[in-house]
């Protein structure tokens, strides 16, 4: 049986995993986060093979979430395009924090993670943005209510019931 084509599905969440979903493709936005731009420090601080990069790379310019830039003759020796992140990489930040809050907490040996993140500003521990009700309270799963949205179809309709206009 072949594998799930999820840039066919409806779902955008199962759209996304077609982009993000490979595991290598996280973890180079995790560079891009962190402020790598070149080929040559993704490989190496990745230590992933350059055919492998090369793919992940060409595939998050593809989705929009990177730009391959042009380098001046004026930088690095050898060195010809950047990879920057776009608005749309930047707005997958805030979902990377939340994946890092929960591997710090959950994936981390006994000494903590390898890595913090801090405010340059400010010093300060970055948080993950936390999930709020409308009133500032925390919410949990079962606070929530699935409903259909604009984009639901008659399974997704059917599913959760109720009428898109209360999301």
């Amino acid at each position: 049986m072949g594998r799930t084509d999820f840039t066919r599905m409806r779902c955008p969440v199962a759209r996304s995993m077609a982009v993000l979903g490979e595991r290598w493709a996280m973890l180079v936005l995790r560079e891009a986060f962190y402020g790598t731009t070149r080929f040559d420090a993704f490989e190496q601080n990745l230590g992933i093979a350059p055919n492998i990069l090369s793919a992940r790379l060409r595939e998050l310019t593809e989705h929009g979430l990177l730009e391959r830039v042009p380098l001046s003759e004026t930088r690095g020796a050898g060195a010809r395009h950047e990879y920057r992140l776009t608005e749309k990489g930047r707005d997958f930040f805030p979902a990377y924090l939340a994946l890092k809050a929960w591997a710090d907490r959950w994936m981390t040996g006994p000494e903590g993670p390898p890595v913090v993140l801090e405010e340059a500003a400010t010093g300060r521990p970055v948080q993950a943005p936390p999930v709020l009700s409308s009133a500032g309270t925390p919410l949990r799963p079962e606070d929530i209510r699935v409903l259909p949205g604009p984009g639901a179809g008659q399974a997704t309709r059917a599913r959760f019931g109720g009428d898109a206009e209360h999301g």
